[in-house]
């Protein structure tokens, strides 16, 4: 029996603990470091690196073992320096590699090391490259090479498996965290409808945990208030979805949460993920919240009825009255004349104040007011104001009240006059009858200008959404003419002036909205 001399045994042991490395291990930075302690050892050496090829980064060193960091300083960018060939990258690349570490360890070791080259090729694709550095010449027998091409190969098995497995990890790695960060919800179901995984955005929208959604039936997680809009998956697939058609399906509906009274309007998108053989893997469902669509069509609505309802009596009381004086049977009194053509003209006033405030809105979605400021001073501003609205009630007093050492503002007189002139509107409207005062306080870096009634006051239900476009207190609209516009544009005025407006909650009786201006 012929006994083979204790390297070759060596040698083929490390090709057993590589074998094992293959089908154990999988983390690449312990699998490289497992493999360049084998060949050390294997070949005697004093020191290896080993160094990886990267698509995107070219060669870069992965781990080293026994080098001075000095050394790998010099290497890396000689590294970086090999140009990329996509082409044969065996015969073009892994040579100058091999040439630049055997160049740099004899001229840093003083000729006293060499170098010995592995190179990491498995399935036609160049992955890497081990290189041992020793201190004797490269002197191998043909049996010797060919236990060391066994074992890069066995290596770079190894090795490109665990980077597929690292791409593999990063991949769904990735994809977890797009799925987590959606805004909407996100499902992933089983062919059978099975929650495989939901994001943290469809566990808010239900108000459940993820553990108790996933592997669960998807009916048993989306229950509709109502019948929803569009077909179901379950009619769908009836009908032979999705492999008859594999457009997207949509359904809308008010979705049940958990312990909430209140059903959630949702819009429901599933997609099929088909395999390569025609075979459905998964549904990916999107459930996205459009409360702020039905919202937007509810004011759509709102907008529609409150204007032609607003539009419709002036331009009825105009057209009754023009009619009535083109009457040629009648022959009116001059006084009824001047009477219904001042009712006309307060009626195209009407008319042209809404149309106005429906541009300016339009203006404000676009983009923003038109501010043009000039020097203004407000006490003399709201005496005007106040004296002009005094003439058009006798149930009301309407006062101001300002401090002598009130200062000149840089602003935009006509849209302050605009604003003043609607809260004076409001509190005549909303107020039957009593004290209306106009006050104007100074601070060091603003004015405050409040405008109070002793009407019966906004309900605290009604706080949040009095500056909300084409809103009306459900029971003052019935009462009231308007369109809803006007504390809407009078907040967006003071804002682009840099101010801020509100509405104060101290007064026991009556209303007071406020707002401030920069005094600079």
């Amino acid at each position: 029996m012929l006994l083979l001399p204790d390297y070759r045994v060596r040698q083929r042991d490390y090709l057993l603990e590589i074998s094992r490395a293959l089908t154990q291990e999988l983390d690449l930075d312990k699998l490289l470091g497992r493999i360049l302690s084998l060949s050390i050892d294997m070949l005697s050496g004093q020191a290896g690196i080993i160094v990886l090829r990267s698509p995107l980064e070219g060669w870069q060193i992965r781990v080293t073992q026994g080098l001075p960091a000095a050394f790998i300083k010099i290497i890396q960018p000689l590294l970086a320096n090999v140009p990329y060939n996509t082409e044969s990258p065996e015969t073009a690349e892994l040579p100058e590699i091999n040439r630049l570490l055997t160049e740099v360890i004899l001229e840093a070791s003083m000729g006293q090391l060499t170098g010995v080259g592995l190179p990491l090729v498995a399935r036609k694709q160049v992955s890497g490259s081990i290189f041992i550095f020793r201190g004797y010449p490269n002197a191998f027998s043909n049996n010797d090479r060919a236990l060391l091409s066994s074992f890069a190969d066995q290596a770079a098995i190894a090795v490109q498996n665990a980077l597929l497995y690292t791409q593999t990890n990063q991949q769904k790695q990735r994809l977890n965290a797009i799925l987590d960060s959606a805004a909407d919800g996100m499902l992933i179901l089983t062919p059978g409808h099975i929650i495989e995984r939901c994001n943290p955005a469809f566990a808010h929208l239900v108000g459940k945990n993820m553990d108790e959604i996933q592997g669960q039936n998807s009916d048993d997680i989306l229950k509709w208030a109502a019948t929803p809009q569009g077909m179901t998956l379950d009619e769908a697939e009836a009908g032979g979805w999705p492999l008859t058609t594999r457009s997207h399906l949509y359904i809308e509906g008010d979705l049940l949460k958990n312990n909430d009274p209140h059903p959630l309007p949702v819009g429901v998108t599933y997609a099929p993920l088909i395999s390569v053989d025609g075979k459905l893997m998964n549904i990916i469902a999107s459930i996205r919240d459009i409360t702020h669509f039905r919202q937007a069509d509810e004011l759509k609505s709102t907008f529609i009825s409150i204007i032609s309802h607003e539009l419709k009596t002036p331009v009825a009381l105009i057209k009754g009255y023009v009619s009535t004086l083109r009457r040629e049977d009648a022959n009116w009194d001059p006084t009824i004349v001047q009477d219904s053509l001042a009712i006309i003209e307060e009626e195209a006033d009407r008319l042209t104040g809404m149309i106005e405030n429906l541009l300016d809105a339009s203006r404000l979605q676009a983009g923003g007011l038109n501010i043009k400021r000039t020097d203004m001073y407000l006490p003399d501003l709201c005496k005007r104001l106040a004296d002009r609205f005094q003439t058009q009630t006798e149930q009301h007093h309407i006062s101001t009240d300002f401090p002598d050492d009130f200062p000149v503002l840089l602003a935009d007189e006509t849209r302050i006059s605009q604003v003043i002139s609607n809260l004076i509107s409001n509190a005549l409207k909303y107020a039957p009858k009593g004290e209306i005062i106009i006050r104007g306080q100074v601070r060091p870096n603003h004015i405050t200008i409040s405008v109070s009634d002793e009407g019966p006051g906004i309900s605290a239900s009604d706080i949040p959404h009095v500056f909300d476009r084409f809103y009306r207190a459900p029971d003052m609209a019935r009462q009231t003419k308007g369109a809803g516009l006007g504390l809407y544009l009078s907040r967006a005025i003071i804002e682009a002036h840099g101010g801020r407006m509100w509405v104060d909650t101290e007064p026991v009786k009556g209303t007071r909205i406020c707002f401030t201006l920069p005094r600079n």
